[in-house]
C-alpha cells in the first residue's frame, strides 16, 4: 500500500524589515535560519509594507533578490490592517510596519523573524489572542 502524504505544512515565518536587512547584509545566522525553514517546508512571508521599508531597487541587492524569490510577499487584507491598529492602540507604539507583522502573524499562527525584538514583543504582549507568537532574532 502506498505512504500518504502528509498535507500538514509546518508553521509559516513571517520577516519583518530587520530580517530583510540582515539579509541583504549577507548575515550568516539570517541565511541559517532562511534554509532551515525552506528545508522544513516552512512557508515564508513577507507583508508588502515589511517589503517597500528594504527594498531600494539597487543593484546591490541580489542577496535580498535570491531570499524574496522563496518568499511570499502578501499585501494586507482589511480585517489585518485593522487588526494592526488596534495593536498599534493597545500596545502604544507607533510602528505600523512592526504592527502589521504581527497581525500577519497572528493571523497565520506564525512565527515573526525580527531585529526589532522589544517593539514586536511589546505588540505581540498586548495581543488578546490566544495564538502564541514565537519571536526569532534575526542578528
Amino acid at each position: 500500500m502506498p505512504r500518504r502524504r502528509s498535507t500538514l505544512t509546518a508553521a509559516p515565518i513571517v520577516y519583518d524589515s530587520g530580517a530583510l536587512v540582515a539579509a541583504d547584509r549577507g548575515e550568516r545566522q539570517l541565511w541559517a535560519l532562511f534554509a532551515a525553514a525552506v528545508a522544513q517546508r516552512r512557508p515564508i512571508v513577507v507583508p508588502s509594507p515589511v517589503l517597500t521599508q528594504a527594498w531600494r531597487g539597487w543593484q546591490s541587492q541580489a542577496r535580498l533578490a535570491k531570499l524574496l524569490a522563496g518568499c511570499h510577499v502578501l499585501a494586507p487584507e482589511e480585517p489585518v490592517a485593522k487588526h494592526a491598529g488596534v495593536l498599534l492602540g493597545l500596545s502604544k507604539t507607533t510602528d505600523a510596519v512592526d504592527a502589521i507583522v504581527v497581525a500577519t502573524a497572528i493571523a497565520l499562527r506564525a512565527a515573526i523573524v525580527t531585529s526589532d525584538v522589544p517593539d514586536i514583543s511589546e505588540l505581540v504582549g498586548s495581543a488578546d489572542d490566544q495564538v502564541e507568537i514565537p519571536i526569532i532574532r534575526a542578528s
